[in-house]
């Protein structure tokens, strides 16, 4: 049962990757540091609403 997900940067909003996972094992948001294309940098991303 794995589900697809949106990525979001924390810093300017923007929405840069897809990824999946299985929710029954990891049922909370994913946070991973990603580099955002717009912010030119590494910065956190958290898992979209």
């Amino acid at each position: 049962m794995r589900t697809h997900f949106t990525l979001r940067c924390t810093v300017c909003k923007s929405e840069n990757y897809r990824a999946h996972k299985n929710r029954k094992i990891h049922p909370e948001r994913m946070e991973t540091q990603k580099y955002c294309p717009k912010c030119r940098k590494q910065t956190l991303h958290k898992e979209k609403k």
